[in-house]
């Protein structure tokens, strides 16, 4: 016995798999009809199966798939067992549908219909019967978003009305009215709560919409200092609905600053200038944001600038803004400026504010003249600001950036007071054309409207952050354009190269002088461990004025986020 043991375990794993595999069902679907069998082709169906009861599933599932598609008159005939693998169904079709009169009471909310292709009645709809899952489902998620997420919809008393149309009755099962009770932050516990109010519009006791929370949930890639971590998830209790938001905190404060020089016309020496910029961001938890400010020129000129913006203050949606700004020219003059602005958030996109500007100037000659003499001035100020963030981007983070302001008021000095006005505006967008290629353009302009001027009130632009190829603020007049355009190429992810072009053209009533200026050159940047690294190297010129080399400047800048 021993001896025939091994042999008869071998034999049996030879036969066991031809046994087992031998046992697989087929199904083959027939039908009287050419064309009822063609419409079973398109429709498709398994034809092997592992044991009789998923053969059977499929049989079953081929008839609701066909009755789905208006074949509600399908019938099946015969299940026959053909040998031991293979069975064989016959169908019957009929006639197809294609319309379902579908009927509502006085309940249903006509509006809904109008996210659906229809035909209105007094009291029902008919819609194609291919489309019927597909319209049902939609318009079963519309009012879940009215707040009745486990709602149902049924269709009843199905009826043959003629040869080419059904009707039915639409049951609708609700729930509890959902609303949310509670919002509970997870991952940046300290996340402000004005902003969940006024910046993402969501409310304790709004009626509940997923998809709408999602679509605001979203906004929160529009913040510089937090980002979403995943979807919104929600917790139904049997009185209570619970949202959950999933949010981290993400470094935004930033410190900016360049070194520039270039050879002086007069002396023939080497010069420097520079600036710093520090801005500090939601360190506070409130979303606030601080600016300190401080440049000094290559032609004695030294700036000193410094914002507060308290959004949402006292959680409401209005926000503060105050600034304090000092510009000092050599020995000649020094200017104060002051203001505060109330400013509303529309939504994360738009911005609007009014205030109060506020303006002192001290002549620090010995002697005051006709156009350098101390004044103040004071100003109501309004102003709309547009801004369209890209921050999954971290070498151009905004896409589309507008501020726009205007000043009314007057300046008074010895020589009387005048009435006027100011408007600035500073707009760039980046124009994407794929993912190494796009084009910066800027719009900066700024126009001051008076009878007369004096030579410490009027604007000073030009270098880096203006026309480039120029020494900074060198460049006074009473009206000013500044057209900055760049095309970038992306080398890779952390480096791109960009050529300089500009344009600008303003005019100063006091030396009564009108020009055109351009600005050429090129820059790279560089995104370190350290920050953002830009070298731009430019040359200017005026319509007065033959281009040099010896012109150029050279300015590199490096902004640090921490």
């Amino acid at each position: 016995m021993k001896g025939l043991y091994l042999p008869f375990v071998f034999l049996l794993f030879l036969i066991l798999p031809n046994q087992l595999t031998g046992q697989n069902l087929s199904l083959k679907v027939l039908s009287d009809s050419q064309k009822d069998l063609a419409v079973i082709d398109s429709v498709g169906y398994k034809s092997k199966f592992k044991d009789y009861k998923s053969l059977d599933k499929e049989i079953n599932s081929l008839r609701t798939r066909l009755t789905k598609i208006g074949y509600i008159d399908t019938k099946l005939i015969t299940v026959d067992k053909k040998n031991d693998t293979l069975y064989e169904t016959r169908f019957k079709l009929g006639k197809k549908v294609n319309r379902i009169r579908v009927y509502f009471d006085s309940t249903f909310n006509t509006d809904l219909l109008k996210i659906i292709d229809h035909v209105n009645g007094t009291n029902y709809f008919e819609i194609d019967i291919n489309n019927l899952e597909t319209d049902l489902t939609t318009l079963n998620a519309a009012i879940a978003e009215k707040g009745d997420p486990f709602t149902s919809l049924q269709l009843e008393n199905i009826l043959k009305l003629g040869s080419d149309l059904i009707s039915a009755s639409l049951r609708i099962d609700t729930s509890q009215l959902r609303r949310i009770d509670n919002i509970v932050i997870k991952g940046y516990e300290n996340f402000p709560k004005s902003y969940i109010k006024y910046f993402l519009k969501l409310k304790e006791g709004e009626t509940f919409g997923l998809n709408e929370i999602k679509k605001k949930v979203e906004l929160l890639e529009d913040l510089r200092f937090a980002n979403k971590i995943k979807d919104p998830e929600v917790l139904f209790t049997k009185d209570s609905t619970t949202l959950y938001l999933y949010v981290e905190k993400v470094r935004t404060n930033n410190f900016d600053g360049f070194l520039g020089f270039g050879t002086n016309e007069t002396t023939n020496k080497l010069e420097f200038d520079g600036y710093l910029d520090l801005r500090l961001v939601n360190n506070l938890n409130y979303g606030e944001t601080l600016n300190l400010y401080y440049k000094s020129d290559e032609i004695d000129q030294q700036t000193f600038r410094v914002n507060v913006d308290l959004p949402f203050l006292f959680k409401t949606p209005i926000g503060l803004d105050l600034g304090l700004n000092i510009f000092r020219k050599d020995s000649t003059f020094i200017n104060v400026t002051q203001r505060a602005n109330f400013n509303y958030q529309i939504n994360a996109l738009h911005k609007i504010g009014i205030g109060i500007n506020a303006i002192k100037s001290s002549n620090l000659l010995e002697e005051d003249t006709s156009v350098l003499n101390d004044y103040s001035s004071n100003y109501f100020t309004a102003n709309y600001n547009f801004n369209k963030p890209q921050f999954r981007d971290p070498l151009f983070p905004f896409n589309f950036w507008l501020d726009f302001s205007s000043d009314f008021g007057s300046r008074s000095n010895d020589l009387g007071d005048r009435d006027q006005s100011f408007y600035r505006i500073d707009t760039y967008k980046i124009f994407n054309l794929n993912n190494r290629n796009s084009i910066f353009t800027r719009i900066n302009g700024a126009m001051l409207i008076s009878d007369d001027y004096l030579d410490n009130e009027l604007f000073r632009f030009g270098g880096i952050n203006s026309i480039r190829g120029f020494e900074e603020n060198s460049l006074v007049a009473n009206l000013f354009g500044v057209i900055n355009t760049e095309y970038r190429y992306r080398l890779s992810n952390t480096i791109y190269v960009h050529s300089v072009l500009d344009a600008a053209y303003f005019e100063n009533d006091l030396t009564e002088s009108k020009e055109k200026l351009f600005g050429f050159g090129f820059g790279l940047g560089l995104l370190t461990n350290a920050g953002l690294f830009r070298l731009n190297y430019s040359s200017g010129k005026s319509e007065n004025r033959q281009f040099k080399l010896s012109d150029s400047k050279v300015h590199i800048s490096l902004t640090a986020t921490f």
